[in-house]
């Protein structure tokens, strides 16, 4: 063999034994630059179920955007006292470098401690203690002072919508009231009617905090009722939705205040399961728009109908049938439900009116799609807040631009998902179960404020007591114990 074919064969020879090159690393979360923080490493903080947030943060300082991988921290919350603690805890990938972290305690316990671990190294200050009597859900024990547990509970001073919806009622008077208000409830079949959303929830802030002697009506149906008028024909009545036409003084609907009490409960959807259920990356979503409900509206009708004509562009289908059964052989047939979290395989999600306001924006909102929101009369107690083009894409209230503002969006890539982000951050700022709580306290503090007759416990009135917890008692520190005689 020649001497120049014998040197090349012996270097590919060589070049076959030569270690492969390295794959570039992807850089692993900093254990001691990790960021934890949130309500749920503060004693005094009680909800339903606590939560707080991890941010992942390499050794060079900079957040991820991506996820690290969900089992990549581990979080335990342990009573030292008590070796067989009751507490339920779930960690939540959000798929932007952070974990939402969320326990719900079956129990009270003294000094939780609260241990984030990156390879059994505690993670930022960890662990976290939780000093004194840390309460769970079912514990009847308030803050009597309203200014302390709003600052335990990071409550912000004020909030527009509630101040804008109290602005007419320059006084109320409780016995006006009582006298000029028809009060009526029948309940037929197996269902307790929407009452016991307001009950639940009034007993559970109660539990909390104690709240000004107040008396007031609250509206247990869908449509707003109180039409506008003369200011000193008005008269207050508590929704769970507003509108344009009424003077409605407006709470968080029953089915986000249910969504708070019941996580990692009953329910399935609430502000912070949508979070770890946000579908796949931007990138890999199906770019039409998406819509899936019932019959509720004649705009939800013409909305399949432009979808069947645009199947490119949209899936839009109906669920179920209820007021318009007489087209259900134009809009039909019916589709299998889809798991919500489902939803968010698409870009874009279409918001339209059902009854009254569309009851889904919230967890619309906390998933990673940008929502197409239609113009409507009727609203939540966050819309004020909301912006369109920053938080989401308007649409004319006949959809007549539907089509339009699918194709901007498919147009511009990244302005859609920067308006997506925007979205989602708002709904993890105001729409988290302290923030429900807040809103609440707020507005029968600042509602008393107008009594200008005292409240008292009328004919037909029934009381609602606390519920029990004879397996699980908590004893506060707040009541006050009598000597005996």
């Amino acid at each position: 063999m020649p001497r120049r074919a014998l040197l090349g064969h012996l270097l590919r020879l060589a070049a076959l034994w030569l270690p492969a090159p390295a794959l570039c690393a992807s850089p692993a979360p900093s254990p001691s630059r990790t960021l934890v923080w949130g309500l749920g490493l503060e004693t005094h903080a009680v909800l339903p179920v606590r939560f707080f947030f991890i941010q992942a943060v390499d050794k060079a300082g900079v957040n991820f955007t991506t996820s690290p991988g969900e089992n990549t921290f581990e979080v335990k919350v342990v009573s030292p006292s008590e070796p067989f603690s009751r507490i339920w805890v779930q960690l939540l990938d959000r798929h932007d470098g952070s974990f939402l972290v969320r326990y719900r305690m079956y129990a009270s316990y003294t000094d939780l401690n609260i241990h984030v671990l990156l390879r059994n190294k505690p993670v930022a200050k960890s662990p976290y203690i939780l000093t004194g009597s840390v309460y769970h859900e079912s514990c009847d024990c308030p803050e009597s002072n309203g200014a302390l547990w709003e600052k335990y509970m990071r409550c912000p001073s004020s909030f527009a919508q509630i101040q804008h919806d109290l602005s007419v009622f320059t006084r109320v008077d409780l016995d006006r009231n009582a006298e000029e208000i028809p009060v009526y409830i029948k309940t037929y079949g197996e269902h307790v009617g929407f009452r016991i959303f307001m009950d639940a929830f009034l007993l559970s802030l109660t539990r909390k905090v104690t709240l000004p002697d107040i008396e007031f009506f609250v509206n247990l149906g869908d449509w707003p009722l109180e039409k506008r008028r003369a200011p000193g024909k008005l008269h207050p009545i508590f929704s769970w939705c507003g509108s344009n036409d009424t003077r409605d003084i407006v709470m968080p609907t029953y089915d986000l205040t249910e969504s708070v009490l019941e996580t990692m409960g009953r329910v399935s959807l609430d502000m912070m399961s949508v979070q770890g259920n946000t579908g796949p990356p931007w990138a890999e979503k199906n770019s039409t728009g998406f819509w899936r409900g019932r019959d509720s509206r004649r705009e939800r009708l013409e909305l399949v109908k432009m979808a069947r004509a645009n199947p490119t562009l949209m899936d839009a289908a109906f669920t179920n049938f209820f007021f318009f059964k007489h087209d259900e052989s134009l809009y039909g047939p019916l589709v299998k439900h889809v798991s919500f979290f489902d939803f968010f395989k698409y870009k874009y999600q279409i918001n339209v009116d059902g009854t009254v306001a569309a009851y889904r924006l919230p967890y619309l909102l906390a998933g990673d799609s940008v929502v197409l929101k239609q113009e409507s009369i009727y609203y939540e107690h966050f819309y004020a807040a909301l912006q369109p083009w920053v938080h989401y894409i308007p649409l004319k209230a006949d959809l007549s631009d539907l089509l339009e503002k699918i194709q901007w969006a498919k147009d511009h890539d990244e302005e859609a998902l920067e308006i997506a982000r925007a979205g989602q951050m708002f709904a993890r700022t105001h729409l988290m179960g302290d923030s429900i709580f807040c809103y609440y306290f707020k507005l029968f503090q600042e509602y008393a404020k107008l009594q200008v007759t005292e409240p008292k416990v009328r004919v037909g009135m029934e009381r609602v007591e606390q519920p029990k917890d004879d397996l699980f008692p908590c004893y506060c520190h707040r009541t006050k114990v009598k000597d005996e005689l």
